[in-house]
């Protein structure tokens, strides 16, 4: 480009010294001519543009931005008399971009291998957005910003998961959670038909299950055995809860609130449809299904509660959690992983529970 420019700049330096020997009546018939010249070619093109190469653009720019606008507009031109000045303008920028250029470099590319492990991560856990991938990052060690794991996703075409904006009421319970228990019943159909109830509780601090068990018949006496033995799991592990958190269902007896009161639990009914009170342990019931139970066929009460134990095991292990800043419940984050030999060559290993249902990622020993 560089070349044709200096050409065409040689070639009409010449040009221009022709007309100086021609008086103004040859120079006005020249002009009445090439005027012709261009309507009869314009006529020709049929309405079709014409294409200018950019060292005719440069040209152009550098002869004509000199003319003043009003009698820019009478030139006859093949082009508007704003597209000039547009080419004038577009050199300008350019020419100031070459002799300004930016002193610093820019925030860094991402490393190659952290894209790459973000996107096996969405492509292998369809139901993950960026705030539980960036979870699982964290997890592992790699420190990256959420929006960097969103903007990552975007690029993809991968759309993340909207964020969940908590209530008042959420406030509440994460202001107390060191004082907080919340236990709940749910169902569970087996491969026959047969309904299984499953009795769960969570601590609102550490976000711990506990799945106290699961019967065909939660009578009396199988419930209040569950409280004894969530009794002596709490004193095994030093929790002093003190308010346990449950709804009106009429399968928790009152036996099972005298064992809790003995040891200075206090039970707190939640408000008659009003699921948000136990919000936690709703969520903790969603994510069980959605996770396992929704993803796998239970035979029969022995399989559910295999089922179950291993993902109690896994939600207490290893699953990052939102509620207490991606940590889990029984470990806490890694040390950030700092030095960029290391980030560069990440070898992530994953290990599959209930065949395959449950991913859990961890770096190559």
């Amino acid at each position: 480009m560089l070349l044709r420019l200096a050409y065409l700049g040689v070639t009409n330096a010449f040009a221009l010294l022709r007309p100086l020997p021609m008086s103004d009546r040859n120079k006005d018939a020249e002009i009445l001519a090439l005027r012709h010249q261009i309507t009869v070619l314009e006529r020709q093109l049929g309405g079709a543009r014409v294409r200018f190469t950019p060292g005719d653009r440069a040209f152009l720019a550098a002869l004509l931005h000199r003319l003043p606008l009003p009698a820019l507009r009478r030139v006859r031109l093949l082009v508007r008399p704003d597209t000039v000045l547009r080419w004038h303008r577009d050199l300008a920028r350019r020419r100031h971009a070459a002799l300004s250029p930016p002193k610093r470099p820019g925030r860094p590319r991402t490393v190659r291998s952290i894209r790459i492990l973000v996107l096996r991560l969405a492509r292998e856990n369809p139901s993950w957005g960026y705030r539980r991938l960036h979870g699982e990052l964290l997890m592992l060690g790699v420190n990256v910003a959420a929006s960097t794991v969103w903007k990552i996703l975007k690029d993809a075409g991968i759309d993340p998961a909207p964020d969940r904006s908590s209530s008042t009421w959420a406030d509440f319970l994460r202001s107390q959670a060191d004082a907080l228990l919340a236990c709940d019943f749910f169902e569970a159909v087996t491969l026959s038909g047969g309904r299984m109830y499953v009795l769960a509780v969570i601590e609102h601090s550490s976000r711990r299950i506990r799945v106290l068990g699961a019967t065909a018949h939660p009578t009396t006496s199988w419930v209040t055995q569950a409280a004894k033995n969530l009794v002596m799991d709490l004193e095994d592990v030093g929790c002093r809860a003190r308010f346990m958190i449950r709804d009106r269902d009429g399968k928790f007896p009152t036996l099972f609130d005298a064992v809790l009161k003995d040891t200075g639990i206090e039970v707190v009914l939640t408000g008659i449809q009003m699921p948000r009170m136990n919000s936690i342990m709703e969520r903790w019931v969603q994510t069980c299904r959605h996770e396992l139970l929704d993803r796998t066929l239970i035979w029969n009460q022995r399989h559910l509660l295999h089922a179950l134990r291993e993902f109690e095991q896994f939600y207490n292990s290893h699953r990052p959690h939102q509620g207490i800043a991606n940590a889990r419940p029984l470990h806490p984050l890694p040390t950030p992983i700092n030095d960029p030999d290391k980030l560069s060559h990440l070898d992530i290993r994953r290990h599959d529970h209930l065949g395959g249902i449950l991913h859990e990622y961890r770096h190559a020993a």
